[in-house]
């Protein structure tokens, strides 16, 4: 497995002074960043890929959809934008040689009708998401969702879920991702959870269940690296957690209080703990 961190918990726009945070990462022993492509327009593209190729380094990327680019919304308009900014994203992976595209990227993040998923709803994200895998396809990304918690989506919150909308789809370029965050909170089990994904699994955070430092709260570590060995899993694990400074991600997340002394904390720590875990089982 490859290990990376998730740059917003440093920051919410990734700008030009951020790339020190690529030699931090490297000195803890990571082996890449991800990096979240909330703002690609001030992504300083060429900067982070020279920096990234003489470190040595990966780079994985999430997004989420907004309301105006909403793909199981009952305006058509809307749902064109949504397509079009998958579009868009798929390009700034294809940009960095990474091949996934993972997060809340079938549905408006944190938006909700009040009611549970229509048919409706369900097939126009079917629909949708194969026009963006087609498209993919073409620049080797593969959109790998993420079912998260019920009180940041309706839509998709499950392992199961996250893997019928797969299977419906059909697409070699849609595939799951999964947080371990998440399924602390909606699977009755992490291994379970893990299991049911399967070959499916494209995508992966290892982050704790109040997002601490991995290893310090009640996660079942040793039933997800379980999984993760009977599934032959040997892609990306990165470690994601948010911080009260970054107001607007902090608001969205829930994130009150000071869950761990830093993030350098969450990430050099979580990562030694991850890494002794994975020696048990891989």
């Amino acid at each position: 497995m490859k290990y990376s961190a998730h740059s917003m918990m440093w920051t919410e726009k990734f700008t030009e002074k951020d790339l020190s945070l690529l030699d931090k990462l490297k000195s803890f022993g990571f082996d890449g960043i991800e990096i979240h492509l909330n703002h690609p327009e001030v992504l300083p593209k060429e900067k982070i890929k020279e920096k990234l190729n003489q470190l040595g380094l990966g780079c994985t990327f999430t997004a989420t959809l907004t309301k105006e680019q909403n793909i199981i919304s009952p305006d058509e308009q809307i749902r064109k934008n949504g397509v079009e900014s998958l579009k868009k994203l798929v390009d700034v992976v294809s940009y960095f040689e990474s091949d996934c595209l993972a997060g809340v990227i079938y549905a408006a993040w944190g938006e909700f009708t009040g009611k549970t998923r229509t048919e409706k709803e369900w097939n126009w994200c079917k629909e949708c998401l194969s026009l963006a895998a087609e498209y993919a396809r073409e620049k080797g990304v593969v959109l790998a969702v993420e079912p998260v918690n019920r009180y940041e989506t309706y839509f998709l919150n499950t392992a199961e879920d996250a893997r019928r909308l797969v299977e419906e789809i059909n697409h070699p370029n849609v595939r799951v991702h999964l947080d371990t965050y998440h399924l602390n909170i909606e699977e009755n089990s992490f291994y379970e959870a893990i299991k049911i994904a399967g070959d499916y699994l494209y995508h992966l955070h290892v982050c704790e269940n109040n997002r601490g430092i991995p290893g310090k709260g009640h996660v079942d570590w040793d039933g997800v690296y379980k999984a993760l060995s009977e599934i032959n899993y040997q892609r990306w694990a990165v470690i994601e957690s948010f911080v009260p400074a970054i107001e607007e991600v902090a608001r969205m997340t829930a994130i009150w209080r000071k869950v761990a002394p830093s993030a350098d904390a969450i990430a050099r720590d979580g990562l030694e703990f991850l890494k002794q875990k994975e020696k048990s089982y891989l």
